[in-house]
């Protein structure tokens, strides 16, 4: 009994020494990370972990558009080949749609059309319409303006010269670890971390800004912060009077947000549904116009869709890009496999939502499964 009693007396010292030891080396947010991804059966982030953090609303408005479902609808069901690489890597939503109109649809793992699910990364996209909103507004002067006029902590040093622009495009320069999986990266650190705005102004510019495409989510959340001092809302009411309210979507959806400031996550994290993340891509698709209303300005749309550098042709302004079979594609991609896939020469959106992805394995940027994703929904067409 009295040995018990001492190695209960010692694990609880143990404990109590790794706490401290993570609170005095600033690493207390991994205690979080445990908390949230590993005692829940993960590894990273994951689908409906939105569950576990703060969130702050975006809004519906009180005229839903539902989207318009096709005649065929469900009428082709799903390859065998897509329906093997749903079960495999855990899809929960797939979506296509055809000249505006559901065609076919499918969920699994007792998902539904309105079930909410993390957007990550694909939040990018919105991030970078909602700097088009703020230019088109007149809060923001244009894709050449400094973040310095918005954080002066950026005046000085190699990021003196970064704009908004360099931040959409992935080009700022700055120094940032974009692993998902490192506990103790940057990337995992803004994930957790109760105070962003402190992780985010202390970044350092490494490299001249506007010169290379580097992907790094500290970008996004840069951008975002500096579109809230320019608008004077916050990002969920801006993107929700802005884009999901005059869209019609039928669902309100939710922005996760650090504790100490309530500021969104901005470089990933919208709880959202397969048809309501959808509607960026007919958004997109329509040149900033949804149902004939201007949204958007068409040509910072256009800029958005095309690469800023030509040795990255798979970057544009928030939104990933890929030519497949001489066909110009243009979408939001997110960890784990989320993605609207825009194919405009085709009046064509698809849309996947899912718990894994199968990484590239023939060296381009685009994941084995977006090239499935294509090449099953062509095949399923081809059928109708």
């Amino acid at each position: 009994m009295n040995r018990l009693k001492k190695i209960l007396i010692e694990l609880v010292a143990f404990i109590t020494i790794v706490i401290a030891s993570l609170y005095l080396l600033n690493y207390d947010y991994l205690l979080k990370a445990v908390r949230i991804t590993y005692l829940n059966g993960h590894k990273t982030a994951f689908l409906d972990d939105y569950k576990y953090f703060n969130n702050r609303i975006i809004e519906k408005g009180s005229l839903p558009q539902p989207w318009n479902i096709s005649r065929n609808y469900n009428q082709v069901q799903p390859t065998a080949q897509l329906e093997k690489l749903h079960q495999e890597i855990g899809t929960v939503a797939f979506l296509i749609i055809k000249q505006d109109s559901i065609w076919n649809e499918s969920y699994y793992e007792n998902y539904t059309k309105d079930s909410k699910s993390n957007s990550f990364s694909m939040a990018k996209s919105i991030v970078t319409a909602s700097l088009g909103k703020a230019i088109m507004d007149g809060k923001i002067k244009s894709l050449d303006q400094k973040v310095a006029d918005f954080f002066p902590e950026f005046k000085k040093g190699k990021s003196a010269n970064m704009t908004l622009g360099d931040l959409a495009s992935m080009a700022s320069g700055l120094d940032w670890d974009e692993s998902y999986y490192d506990p103790f990266s940057i990337t995992t650190r803004a994930y957790f971390e109760e105070d962003l705005k402190s992780v985010i102004v202390g970044l350092k510019g490494i490299n001249e800004p506007g010169k290379s495409y580097k992907y790094l989510s500290g970008n996004t959340q840069l951008l975002a912060m500096c579109v809230v001092k320019a608008t004077g809302k916050n990002l969920a009411n801006y993107v929700s009077d802005s884009f999901w309210k005059p869209m019609g979507a039928e669902n309100e959806a939710y922005w996760q947000t650090d504790s100490a400031n309530g500021i969104e996550k901005a470089f990933c994290c919208i709880a959202s549904n397969a048809r309501d993340f959808a509607r960026f891509g007919k958004l997109y698709l329509h040149n900033g116009k949804w149902n004939g209303k201007l949204l958007l300005d068409s040509s910072f749309v256009a800029k958005s869709v095309r690469p800023r550098f030509k040795e990255a042709p798979q970057y544009g302004y928030g939104w990933w890009l890929c030519n497949y079979k001489n066909k110009n594609v243009f979408y939001m991609r997110g960890h784990l496999g989320q993605y609207v896939i825009v194919v405009p020469q085709d009046e064509l959106i698809i849309v996947r939502l899912g718990h894994r992805d199968i990484p590239s394995t023939n060296g381009t940027p685009h994941s084995d499964d977006f090239y499935t994703y294509l090449d099953e929904t062509y095949k399923m067409l081809s059928k109708k």
